[in-house]
């Protein structure tokens, strides 16, 4: 029996978990990982989330911890299970999403001789390392809280993202003193310069007409983007970004960033100031966007110094911290165009417009869903003709923790995203309603996270846009390869009766007249749901989607 005054190395790292607020952890347990899920068990803190596979369970806490603004944990097994997980972290890590990987490793004496024990994966450190933030291997148990520690502080820390830590079970399985502090270490925050914040304030005090390009990393600067926008900024987002300041707001263009109206808009700016935004390829038509001459640049990266696009200013430093001292020193100092945030109103009218336009019949679907989600929910979004075309745009969100999409352009984690999101709500008791866009192609991906999400009554709509095909992959054949077809027919389940034999339920919309009624079902049910509208009986949207827009080239005058 153990000593009383002792723990095992995983009761002490679920005693720490507890202490980061970590109300809901994600994993498939197995022999390398049972110490740690034991003590989760036993203790009784943490809600351990039964994936059906490594990837899955890694989504599920990537959207725990984009929707909760806290840490996301997934606990998966060493080797091949390290490995199922890695596709995942490569989206965290595309996001910025803090998540912590727990994973096992073999028996301590037999690590790194390549003697084929069961489970090992002779380079898994280094893969780990390839698509985490940071990646550590455990090596005793006396360091065992300590580099768990310091991967949390790391995973939290601007630029967020996820750290991976590798235990052997030799070591999850050992004794030792728990320790008296518990304490999670404190998130380093990077503050701006005083010097360089007094130059971008005197730059941007004679502007008439700024505007704020608002990424994933200005998601905990609302308050002082809300002191800027009463100052006379105007605020476009990018996908990430969104949320940040409510976008019925009149003074928002919303994640329309590279429409027409937009890029007109832009030529009437005279300062563009970029927070927390990569400026990514599909968001300015692969960098040809045409933005305001004069940019500038607030990052907690250093390197994004010029990434991307040019600036003429830039400033290192947590984005929430930058905009409040830019608001304290531009207080009573702008004297902005009063005719601006019409512009930006008349600007978001017509990428509205032509929006509705692309999606014909399907203006129905959209409108039906801003009617009924209110302000508070999850909009969770796989990757998707019907994402791509209007869910990363609408409906609008109030909250940038509300948004949760595939940002690395991989098919199939919406499933497992939506779970993770209805869980983060659960455990917070938020109340918010997950919604989740997915099309056929994907959703069959991991569709075993399906069971998952019945066994945990995840509190969810999913609204499946069927059409038994990758339909963007289709438009892009016809638009690049002459329209030949290959590898793009699908053949899909019967989700009435799939749904049935999981005690799921389920509504197919063959009339989108009959979607209010569908979607008030899936409303009134207190865990999953899906309203798979079956697109090949309403039919195709009005504009083919082939791929992210790029620039077309400007037409040569004639001599």
């Amino acid at each position: 029996m153990p000593k009383q005054n002792k723990v095992t190395v995983g009761c002490a790292i679920a005693a720490f978990l507890e202490q980061c607020d970590v109300k809901a952890a994600f994993g498939v347990i197995s022999i390398h990982n049972m110490p740690i899920l034991d003590a989760f068990g036993e203790r009784g803190n943490i809600r351990f989330v039964m994936a059906r596979g490594e990837a899955g369970a890694t989504n599920m806490a990537d959207a725990y911890a984009r929707t909760t603004g806290g840490l996301g944990v997934t606990v998966t097994s060493t080797g091949t299970a390290a490995g199922n997980a890695a596709g995942s972290m490569v989206e965290a890590i595309t996001a910025g999403t803090p998540v912590l990987h727990l994973t096992g490793q073999i028996d301590s004496p037999y690590l790194d001789q390549n003697l084929g024990f069961i489970h090992e994966n002779n380079q898994q450190l280094a893969m780990l390392g390839a698509v985490s933030k940071a990646a550590f291997r455990v090596r005793t148990p006396e360091t065992a809280l300590g580099i768990v520690k310091r991967a949390v502080q790391i995973a939290m820390t601007a630029p967020t993202g996820p750290v991976s830590v590798e235990i052997p079970i030799d070591i999850q399985q050992a004794l030792i003193e728990l320790p008296a502090d518990l304490s999670p270490l404190p998130v380093e925050t990077q503050v701006p310069s005083a010097a360089a914040l007094d130059e971008l304030a005197n730059r941007l005090a004679t502007a008439k007409r700024p505007l704020l390009w608002l990424g994933g990393g200005a998601r905990r600067a609302g308050k002082q983007v809300e002191r800027l926008v009463k100052l006379g900024f105007g605020v476009v987002t990018s996908t990430q970004g969104r949320g940040v300041i409510p976008e019925n707001h009149p003074a928002v263009v919303g994640s329309f960033t590279a429409v027409k109206p937009v890029e007109a808009l832009y030529q009437t700016v005279d300062a563009l100031l970029v927070v927390g935004s990569r400026l990514r390829s599909n968001e300015t038509l692969k960098y040809a966007l045409k933005l305001p001459a004069t940019r500038y640049r607030i990052d907690a990266d250093p390197t994004a110094d010029g990434r991307c696009y040019s600036n003429d200013y830039f400033i290192a430093g947590d984005a929430e911290l930058a905009l409040k001292g830019l608001a304290d020193r531009l207080e009573g100092k702008l004297a902005t165009d009063p005719a601006f945030v019409e512009d930006i109103k008349r600007a978001r009218a017509a990428a509205l417009a032509t929006l509705h336009e692309d999606v014909g019949p399907y203006t129905k679907l959209i409108d039906k869903l801003q009617a009924v989600v209110g302000t508070s929910f999850n909009w969770v979004r796989d990757v998707t003709l019907s994402n791509s075309i209007w869910g990363n745009r609408l409906p609008e969100l109030h909250d940038p923790k509300a948004g949760v999409h595939a940002l690395g352009g991989g098919i199939g984690l919406g499933l497992s995203m939506g779970v993770g999101a209805a869980v983060g709500a659960a455990v917070t008791n938020s109340g918010k309603k997950t919604f989740l866009l997915a099309g056929d192609g994907g959703f069959i991906l991991n569709l075993g996270e399906l069971a998952t999400a019945v066994q945990e009554k995840a509190n969810m709509i999913v609204i499946l846009m069927n059409d038994q095909a990758y339909g963007v992959i289709k438009n892009i054949q016809d638009a690049v390869y002459g329209g030949r077809k290959h590898y793009v027919e699908l053949h899909t389940p019967d989700y009435a009766l799939l749904t049935q034999s999981m005690g799921l339920g389920h509504v197919r919309v063959r009339d989108l007249d009959q979607l209010g009624d569908a979607i008030q079902q899936g409303l009134a049910v207190d865990g999953p749901f899906i309203v798979e509208v079956d697109m090949l009986a309403i039919g195709s949207f009005k504009t083919k989607f082939a791929g992210p827009p790029v620039k077309k080239p400007e037409p040569v005058a004639a001599n």
